[in-house]
């Protein structure tokens, strides 16, 4: 993918580098400032020097996928299974996204990440305003002249030493600057700081800046944005605030190291993945997330100083009844080829399982199964497939949901035997 014209936008000139994710590029010419600029991105870059030839790079990305504005370069790395089963991903591990939902991605493939979002961001913030914003009441605090609200006698005392005027008072104010229309319109105006390409999109984000134009433009750190309780008062927010609240974690705006000013959206295609995996497995299997956890702390050691966080892990009666991992990419090494297995060998020992189960992404592995020697643990492999429609995959979870409560069982029976059979030969001793 070779675009690298320069082109003209704001003033400034922007070379752009268009990248697939995993895919080497072609042989790419730059000078020694793109080449620190790029491994500078943030977006996890290989960077190769073409044999015989001085100035000319291949750049392989990784796991990272969006488009980053760096120096003067702007970089797009397109996910291999395509933008809009990647946001339907992401949208449905953060609880904002239902099977029914998946069409609000569904643009033409050439449109970048930022105007994806962009466009996804006013459909459904058309949805979600159709029947006008949504108002709350918001507590406000004010030294004022006249009685507003309630008196805050402690405040009162505190500060004005028992002078009358002005009165310390609070009360709840009926607005529409409230926390889910705050979220909405700083992820419009992060978005709107990005190089779109889609003249449609920029519409679309001023179209939902001006429907919150009283609503309070805050920024979001993108460590630490809010999460929102959702009832039947603000249920048809749901979608727009948990995409905004997507694209907040997972923006940048003018942030970066040194010298070096970025600005952009990226996502780790193995975090998606995971917490995808996790979200999804828990409604086909109806296991809350106290059940079905993620990252559960596990120790390998008897003294607890070897820990490990397994993927997910089913517990019932603070007992694991299941372990299993979820691996967007393969990890390949030439010193450990069966890391991966290894791993799950791992956690199937300190939790004491039969067996546990690795969930690939089709196209990195196939369904397999290994017995270890010596041991007889049954270590399965299963592939999750991303082809076809969002609702196809989720389908596809169903599948391996059926395998996680088949090994449950097959663990649990097998623990059983191993209790009659410690039972009889203590009873024959």
């Amino acid at each position: 993918m070779p675009p690298q014209n320069p082109r003209q936008s704001d003033g400034r000139v922007m070379r752009e580098i268009d990248l697939q994710e995993y895919q080497p590029s072609k042989p790419l010419r730059l000078s020694v400032a793109e080449r620190d600029t790029l491994a500078d991105s943030g977006l996890s870059l290989g960077i190769s020097p073409v044999m015989g030839v001085d100035g000319e790079y291949v750049v392989t990305p990784g796991s990272v996928v969006g488009a980053v504005e760096v120096g003067g370069l702007s970089v797009l790395v397109r996910p291999k299974f395509g933008i809009p089963k990647l946001l339907s991903m992401a949208c449905y591990a953060m609880g904002a996204f239902r099977r029914r939902d998946w069409e609000l991605f569904d643009f033409r493939e050439e449109v970048s990440l930022p105007d994806t979002l962009a466009l996804a961001l006013s459909v459904a913030a058309r949805r979600a305003f159709a029947r006008g914003l949504l108002y709350g009441y918001q507590t406000e605090e004010d030294a004022l002249y006249t009685v507003r609200g309630r008196i805050r006698f402690d405040e009162q005392i505190r500060r004005r030493f028992g002078v009358p005027l002005p009165v310390e008072v609070g009360w709840d104010e009926f607005t529409d600057d409230i926390l889910e229309n705050r979220l909405v319109k700083a992820a419009a105006l992060r978005l709107r700081g990005m190089r779109l390409r889609s003249t449609e999109a920029r519409r679309g984000l001023a179209w939902v800046a001006g429907m919150l134009g009283k609503v309070s433009a805050v920024e979001y750190p993108a460590a630490n944005v809010p999460s929102v309780t959702f009832d039947r008062l603000n249920e048809r927010y749901r979608g727009v605030v948990g995409l905004a609240r997507l694209i907040l974690r997972h923006s940048a705006f003018e942030s970066g190291r040194g010298g070096v000013r970025a600005s952009g959206f990226s996502m780790d295609m193995n975090v998606v993945f995971e917490e995808f995996v996790a979200v999804a497995l828990r409604e086909a299997l109806g296991a809350s997330d106290r059940v079905l956890r993620a990252q559960a702390r596990v120790n390998l050691d008897v003294d607890g100083r070897v820990r490990m966080y397994p993927d997910l892990s089913w517990w019932v009666g603070g007992r694991c009844v299941f372990v299993g991992d979820a691996k967007y990419k393969k990890t390949v090494s030439q010193r450990v080829p069966n890391a991966d297995l290894y791993q799950l060998l791992a956690y199937t020992t300190a939790l004491d399982l039969p067996g546990g189960l690795l969930i690939y992404a089709k196209g990195e592995d196939d369904r397999a199964s290994h017995t270890v020697a010596h041991a007889g643990k049954r270590l399965e492999v299963a592939a999750l497939d991303l082809d076809g429609y969002f609702v196809d995959v989720l389908d596809d979870v169903g599948r391996i949901a059926g395998m996680i409560w088949k090994q449950r069982i097959c663990n649990a029976e097998a623990r059983r035997s191993a209790g009659r059979r410690s039972g009889m030969l203590s009873a024959h001793a």
